[in-house]
């Protein structure tokens, strides 16, 4: 039956150009994407840029520009690394876009309506990286968990605040209803356990921030970033009609924001929550946290260059960090390449051409395309790492046995045709299945093999030397 599934990334944001570490939930939404589409369900996929707040304003000031110039440089940016890696978005949002804008303003009065606005003064630490205020017992060596190098500013403003502790037992109440509400359940547990400790109030604007949203009904504060950004989702969603997301997909350090903060605030404002906050940990590179600071970062268009699209997707889907963290190394890409793809994928594809090609047979569409029960059931669990796996070893592997038992070279007349035409038939769907995970590798094979007559190609994957 067709459905209308929506699904989002956490938006990224514009103190500098996304690098590879920004790319895992991309990838892995847009898998989400195309697989929904290829059952032909209205599909709805948002990703965008978080383009407001003190970093933003820093780093425009830095260059010599005015914010919103410096952000419009990002993004025309950003969305050149999203095409290198193919990503299907429907729409891209930018929270400098006049309906989010605005739609943040209502958002914030509906908040306040509930009575869960009020105005205090904020004395502690703010860590400008992840622009979020911390408590000091989250501290590690006196240092944000997630920006090492950077020290927490001690600030003192009156803000106006959202009444989180209100929520405290609703959060909970609904992660014990709702247990597919954060995935994994490692970091479903998490949640409980912070939650448990005790919530406290957060300051939703700030006074000396002026690039922001402004308070609509006192223009001397501007609307915190992550109240700003988190109802991005909104924004899209009820424009399209297609609120509540089925799904959000983001990193481990925005966990907190999107299943404590997030649904506290639809609470408030009446709206019904997401159904699944999906939640992966962190690529390393070479044992080091990708960080502009260390001076690892890689651009995703830099590893497309070197390897193609499709390849740095299938490592990024199946060796990627979705339940806990990877060290990635461009060694490793290199031998999943070769391993995977030139010597498994390719080949195959390549050897099954060539002895269609000099057997002259014609071969008929015998069955449409359809997806494996078992992909399926590897989606419904989210382990889209384990989908890849399985379609390599279950089905090309097994198709790799099949030739070699029946071994086509040595057959003539009706015995040879059996032979390829169940051969063919079983790529075809291979290809049908992978299309969600590698769309211009699918659509090669599906093209080369959709013909009566299959013809052989140049490799789809070429081997590449192991040194990087």
């Amino acid at each position: 039956m067709k459905t209308t599934f929506y699904i989002t990334t956490a938006i990224d944001y514009t103190n500098d150009v996304i690098h590879i570490g920004h790319s895992y939930q991309k990838i892995l939404a847009d898998v989400f994407a195309r697989y929904h589409r290829l059952q032909g369900n209205d599909t709805y996929f948002l990703t965008g840029t978080d383009e407001h707040g003190q970093k933003v304003q820093a780093s425009a000031k830095q260059k010599h520009l005015p914010p919103k110039k410096y952000t419009d440089q990002i993004v025309t940016q950003n969305k050149a690394e999203w095409d290198s890696l193919n990503i299907s978005y429907d729409r891209f949002i930018r929270t400098t876009d006049p309906d989010h804008k605005q739609f943040v303003q209502q958002f914030y009065l509906k908040v306040k309506a509930a009575g869960d606005i009020y105005q205090a003064k904020y004395k502690g630490l703010y860590c400008e990286g992840c622009e979020a205020y911390i408590d000091e017992s989250e501290l590690i060596k006196g240092k944000c968990p997630f920006h090492p190098t950077k020290t927490p500013s001690q600030i003192s403003e009156t803000n106006y605040f959202f009444r989180l502790s209100k929520y405290q037992n609703f959060l909970l109440d609904h992660l014990k209803t709702h247990p597919e509400f954060v995935w994994p359940e490692s970091k479903k547990n998490e949640i409980i356990s912070f939650i448990q400790q005790g919530l406290k109030d957060f300051s939703i604007s700030r006074q000396k921030v002026s690039w922001g949203i402004p308070v609509p009904d006192d223009p001397q504060h501007t609307i915190y970033v992550w109240f700003d950004a988190l109802i991005n989702y909104l924004t899209y969603g009820t424009e399209e009609n297609i609120w509540p997301a089925n799904i959000h997909v983001l990193g481990k350090d925005n966990a907190r924001f999107h299943a404590i903060y997030w649904p506290a605030m639809l609470k408030s404002a009446g709206y019904q929550l997401p159904q699944t906050i999906l939640v992966h940990d962190f690529f390393s590179l070479n044992g080091q946290k990708i960080s502009k600071s260390l001076g690892n970062v890689i651009r995703p268009s830099e590893l497309v260059k070197k390897y193609g699209t499709d390849p740095i997707r299938y490592f990024f889907i199946r060796y990627g960090p979705l339940t806990s963290d990877v060290d990635m190394t461009l060694e490793k890409i290199s031998e999943a390449y070769n391993a995977d793809l030139a010597n498994g994928l390719g080949n195959l594809i390549a050897r099954v051409a060539k002895l269609c090609h000099t057997s002259g047979q014609k071969f008929t569409q015998n069955q449409p395309p359809e997806i494996f029960p078992e992909i399926h059931q590897f989606f419904r669990q989210y382990r889209f790492d384990h989908a890849l796996g399985w379609l390599w070893e279950k089905k090309l592997k097994t198709l790799d046995k099949y030739i070699e038992h029946h071994r086509p070279w040595e057959l003539k007349g009706k015995r040879l045709h059996n032979v390829l035409d169940k051969a063919v038939g079983d790529i075809r769907q291979i290809a049908h299945n992978l299309y969600p995970f590698l769309p211009q590798t699918a659509q090669k094979i599906t093209t080369q093999f959709s013909s009566p007559i299959v013809k052989p190609t140049p490799s789809l994957f070429p081997r590449i030397s192991q040194n990087p």
